[in-house]
């Protein structure tokens, strides 16, 4: 039987931490660290982790959704050993500290993925157990596993009423993912008060709706969090533990009070805590000794766990699994035999085809479409079906499928993709977000690219959205104007590992373009046509290279010369130096860009932008384009006559 005293001991030091964190910051959320301090205590008790080496492959994963509760991260962080110090903690959001509002993956050791909007961690979670789910039937046998690790994740009424969560709950009770465990922290309260204020539907019900096992528990109570966590361990389906708690629990007067969720509670109020939990109220940041030390138990623990399962990597029986893991954890990428294009295609299909090259040579690409996979052309043949194969069915469900594929990313070996139409890329913007924000390598297909789409009219032809995402820090969108400028956005894109990618394709087919006259597509942009003592430059992407192209030759019919430059990846071209972009566009023309898009970027490099002013119209594509103004006639009486 664990000792009750000293688990007391240490949720006590876990909540003045935190409030002393926020009381010196003058900033944060209290409330919630106080109110799970004695579900993280016991949770260090049951969690197999390395705070020597974070990123032990087969270690639990931890995810914090409510990310706002930093106050309990960062304290944990500190008393397992993942090398915070006090300082650090004293240094609780401000510039440039390890310990920043919301926890940052890459930024500060142990934190398994930025988590910060509200439920997102939720998703993200269940994308760690699927990631577990695809490498565990990749690499293990029935007589041994190398991949039996539990991913855990904290969250709280606001994430569970968020629309994201119940995306990404119904997925992981559809796939029946047994390693997972949702601790609920149900302490009835949000910002603006009682959840009575807005939520009354049954969590259970909701939970075992979508074949998920529910148990609930005092969340103060350890012995009773100690059962559930154990019995959770042991289910074969997802599983939520509803943690019944009090918000601010053992903060006095503020206990159970909204008013402790996002602001200080108050140096009288914690002087009083630490008074009647027999800590010295003049102390600030104090540990006592043998609560520290029972902490950092999780060091000495943590190595143990990983040295027994490097020591399995080692036994004979398992040298066919070694090598599906080394595989896995070193993919080759010139074993991919990129495809060749000789005729005009869309570039949805060339897209397709050059995944499914990817696919047969890099056993760690895997991904899918929400339920749009045979138009989106991203069904990767002869791979078999998740969590055994690489095609992974996520429904309709775009926010949770990006959400999950960015944890997939981050889980180690595993290099994910998602696709959709580009209009409903609005649905996992969030995603795409924290993608670019914290660096990772998710690759995201967008099909039916413009006005293009025709006939299902304005409501799914994207007008703003190249706009939008090329405005996004550290993301690259590409728009390829054929086969040839796909493949080099893939080769680019592959060595891009702390950045995700778009490919925004197209439903029409798209002419071959020229061999490029100075530059290459692997830079973003480059000329692929030019005239000597040229006048006009005309700029572009996607289907409008082409447009541009016929636009050339009718004013050459006039005695008027013009380069054309496709810009495949406008985000990557402009990091070009300011020498190369000269070479690419002539300074000296008038630079005209021409795009089937809101394109109010195009003006950092244009004198004039032909773009889209309004919404589209339901019509045949051939129709619009001409419509709104995208034909050589009309192009060349706005630049010309």
């Amino acid at each position: 039987m664990a000792d009750n005293n000293m688990r007391q001991k240490m949720a006590d030091s876990i909540r003045f931490l935190a409030a002393d964190m926020v009381q010196s910051a003058n900033s944060g959320h209290p409330g919630a660290p106080m109110g799970m301090a004695d579900i993280a205590v016991v949770l260090s008790e049951h969690l197999k982790h390395n705070p020597k080496n974070p990123s032990w492959l087969n270690r639990d994963r931890l995810v914090f959704s409510g990310g706002h509760a930093t106050g309990l991260i960062y304290s944990l962080y500190y008393l397992w050993g993942y090398g915070l110090e006090i300082e650090d903690l004293k240094n609780f959001r401000q510039l440039d500290s390890l310990t920043p509002g919301h926890p940052e993956f890459g930024h500060t050791a142990g934190v398994e993925i930025t988590t910060g909007p509200l439920g997102q961690g939720v998703a993200n979670a269940v994308g760690f157990s699927m990631a577990s789910k695809f490498m565990g039937a990749q690499v293990n046998s029935e007589t041994a596993k190398l991949i039996d690790h539990h991913v855990y994740c904290l969250c709280g009424d606001g994430d569970l009423e968020e629309g994201i969560s119940y995306e990404a709950c119904s997925i992981a009770g559809h796939n029946k993912l047994d390693n997972l465990i949702l601790i609920y922290d149900s302490n009835r309260i949000t910002i603006e008060g009682s959840t009575d204020l807005s939520i009354t539907e049954d969590i259970r019900k909701r939970f075992e709706a979508q074949a998920w096992e529910v148990l609930e528990c005092d969340g103060h109570d350890y012995d009773a969090i100690d059962s559930v966590i154990t019995q959770a361990k042991q289910a074969d389906k997802p599983v939520l533990i509803i943690a019944h708690t009090t918000i601010a629990k053992g903060a006095g007067s503020l206990e159970g009070s909204h008013h402790s969720h996002g602001a200080p509670l108050g140096e009288d109020v914690i002087a009083e805590a630490k008074k009647q939990a027999g800590f010295d109220p003049e102390k600030s940041f104090f540990v006592p000794e043998d609560a520290l030390e029972r902490f950092r138990c999780a060091i000495e623990k943590g190595d143990m766990y990983e040295r027994e399962w490097i020591h399995s990597l080692k036994t004979a029986p398992l040298m066919e699994q070694n090598e599906a893991l080394e595989a896995l954890q070193n993919p080759d990428f010139s074993r991919i035999d990129y495809p060749t294009f000789d005729k005009a295609d869309a570039t949805r299909n060339t897209n397709g085809k050059i995944i499914n090259a990817i696919a047969r040579a890099i056993p760690s690409f895997l991904g899918g479409s929400a339920d749009l996979s045979p138009s989106n052309k991203t069904y990767l043949n002869d791979m078999g079906v998740f969590p055994k194969g690489r095609n992974i069915y996520f429904g309709i469900r775009e926010h949770a499928m990006a959400s999950i594929a960015n944890a997939m990313a981050l889980y180690g070996p595993l290099m994910p993709f998602t696709s959709t139409f580009f209009v409903f890329s609005d649905y996992l913007k969030p995603a795409v977000r924290i993608a670019a924000l914290t660096g990772i390598q998710q690759f995201f297909i967008w099909t039916h690219d413009s006005i293009g789409v025709g006939e299902d009219g304005p409501t799914h032809q994207p007008i703003e959205h190249l706009s939008q995402f090329r405005a996004l820090p550290n993301f690259y969108v590409w728009r390829p104007a054929d086969g040839a400028e796909n493949v080099e956005a893939w080769k680019t894109a592959l060595r891009m590992k702390n950045s995700p990618s778009a490919f925004v394709c197209s439903r029409q087919s798209l002419a071959l373009l020229p061999e490029a006259k100075v530059g290459s597509a692997s830079q973003g942009g480059y000329l692929v046509a030019q005239e000597k003592d040229a006048t006009y430059t005309l700029m572009a992407s996607g289907s409008e290279v082409a447009l541009a192209l016929e636009v050339q030759k009718a004013l050459a019919t006039k005695g008027i010369k013009a380069n054309v430059v496709s810009v495949p990846c406008y985000d990557l071209f402009i990091e070009q130096d300011a020498q190369y972009i000269a070479s690419i566009i002539n300074p000296a023309t008038k630079r005209i860009a021409i795009e089937a898009a809101r394109g109010l970027e195009w003006y950092k490099l244009a004198d004039e932008v032909i773009g889209m002013d309004s919404f589209g119209a339901s019509a045949p594509a051939g129709q619009l384009f001409e419509k709104f103004g995208f034909s050589v006639d009309k192009i060349i009486q706005k630049i010309v006559d």
